[in-house]
């Protein structure tokens, strides 16, 4: 896999190389990183990006039929943050690639230039991750509860002194740490006892706009922009944002424009049989092997060591199998 397929798979600039420049970009600015190879990507990244090849029987679904009620339609969930996520991802999955191949050509200090620059992209990834995903935030509540202390101990002394309107600013900020940590609290807790209703891979539909979609990236909760949120109405679900939210790769037969959205998990139904129709995506062979028996999509290992996911066997049906026993 090349970067410049990223960069032709894009659609029109929103969700296609703009968005790989910028992550590389920031990537790169955060990392320090300036090996040789960097302006050979950046050549890459600033490729075009034709639309995505529109075929003769190429069936497509207009994405304003796709309506949700109170004026909603399936543009609201889009992400860039997610689409961004995946491209990251397989800028990852690239340089290592590129690592392997430099070792097998034996080029071994080319080879090291982009191990140096794998390890350094996966620390602000994971970085980047722990900040989103409130794995600092459990340190990060107990560093607030020591604040809390100490401004006690502060606002003990200014009373004591009757010094009140020391007092009465030191009692305002306490109770604006405490409202920090507890939210900082629950956050790591939910990422801590994540339950999730559906699966990598997994083949969906949307309840309210329809579309066909297949699972890959998972959040415990919302982890977008209050912009974002505001946009999805996010407000209005039944279970808010304190629920799992996906990240669904949608059919481009569906909706070519809409590419990645990002869905709160009370909006996507599995279907009542396996589903076996064709699925088509630009991301759908970078992401996964191919379909199991059941017609889900089989994630890389990457893909499910990045979010921590056991591998899914598919039950063998008991009919099949004592058919097999008999042939």
């Amino acid at each position: 896999m090349s970067a410049s397929t990223l960069a032709i798979h894009g659609k029109g600039g929103a969700y296609g190389s703009s968005i790989l420049r910028k992550s590389h970009s920031k990537l790169m600015r955060k990392t320090h990183m300036k090996t040789e190879s960097e302006v050979h990507y950046g050549s890459l990244f600033s490729a075009g990006q034709p639309d995505i090849p529109r075929q003769r029987n190429f069936r497509v679904e207009a994405g304003w039929l796709f309506k949700g009620g109170e004026g909603l339609d399936a543009t609201c969930e889009r992400s860039e943050s997610a689409n961004e996520d995946i491209l990251i991802f397989f800028f990852q999955l690239d340089l290592a690639t590129r690592v392997q191949f430099s070792l097998n050509m034996e080029q071994y200090e080319v080879a090291q230039q982009l191990r140096n620059k794998l390890t350094e992209v996966e620390a602000e990834v994971i970085r980047m991750q722990e900040a989103k995903r409130g794995s600092t935030s459990k340190s990060e509540a107990q560093d607030k509860a020591i604040s809390i202390l100490r401004l006690r101990a502060d606002m003990q002394n200014a009373i004591e002194g009757e010094n009140y309107a020391l007092a009465a600013e030191l009692r305002d900020e306490i109770s604006k740490l405490e409202a920090e940590s507890l939210a900082a609290s629950a956050k790591a807790l939910a990422y801590g006892n994540a339950q999730y209703a559906f699966r990598l891979g997994q083949k969906l539909s949307h309840r309210l706009f329809g579309y066909r979609a297949v699972v890959c990236g998972m959040d415990p909760i919302c982890c977008e922009s209050n912009m974002w949120k505001e946009t999805a109405h996010v407000e209005k679900l039944s279970r808010g944002s304190n629920q799992p939210f996906y990240q669904v790769l949608v059919d481009v037969h569906a909706d070519p424009n809409l590419l990645v959205a990002y869905v709160p998990e009370e909006n996507l139904v599995a279907p009542d049989k396996p589903d076996m129709g064709r699925f088509d995506h630009p991301y759908i062979s970078f992401l996964f092997y191919g379909m199991d028996a059941s017609g889900d999509f089989i994630p890389v290992k990457q893909l499910r060591e990045k979010y921590n996911r056991p591998r899914h066997e598919v039950p063998m049906d008991p009919e099949e199998e004592e058919g097999g026993k008999d042939g």
